[in-house]
């Protein structure tokens, strides 16, 4: 399946941040979704700032235009704002995308849990994001940083209780 590319991105001036406040808004919200968009077809969750530069979402080959770091760092400051985005270290190169908030995967994970009446089992982290009973779920690979976060959040709710296990970190579902 491609990636559907919106109408923006072959507009040459969204690339450049606009200085009219309302404009840059409606760009900025734009890109936001672009972003979010594109890392959840690719199921990216880490991205360096550097290398995003020269991947297809900040760089349309076709129209010739690129968005600068500075303007990357703009877009990803407003992510932040949102709530889709951490940064990784002091420097702001690297940060951890959240095209689905930890509770949201939490949700997902719990409703294939009783829909498989598998409430009140045991897995491990990998049987979760790796195991052959996932394969077909939308949390099927998802990093082990959003996986602990997810479980976390059930934890909170009092439906799950993240364990530690020989072999590394578990869960059990209630």
């Amino acid at each position: 399946m491609s990636f559907e590319w919106p109408w923006q991105y072959n507009f040459p001036p969204f690339f450049t941040l606009q200085p009219n406040v309302d404009t840059r808004q409606k760009q900025l919200a734009a890109w936001c979704s672009l972003v979010l968009s594109y890392c959840r077809h690719r199921k990216l969750y880490t991205v360096d700032v550097l290398e995003v530069q020269e991947s297809p979402v900040f760089n349309n080959k076709k129209i010739e235009r690129k968005l600068s770091v500075e303007a990357i760092q703009v877009v990803f400051e407003e992510l932040r704002k949102k709530g889709n985005l951490e940064w990784m270290d002091k420097n702001k190169t690297r940060c951890l995308i959240m095209w689905r908030r930890p509770e949201e995967w939490g949700k997902l994970i719990y409703q294939w849990v009783s829909k498989n009446g598998m409430v009140n089992s045991v897995f491990t982290l990998y049987e979760l994001s790796n195991g052959e009973d996932t394969e077909n779920e939308e949390f099927h690979g998802l990093e082990d940083w959003m996986l602990l976060r997810s479980l976390q959040a059930l934890q909170a709710e009092g439906k799950a209780e993240v364990i530690t296990l020989d072999d590394g970190k578990g869960v059990k579902f209630f």
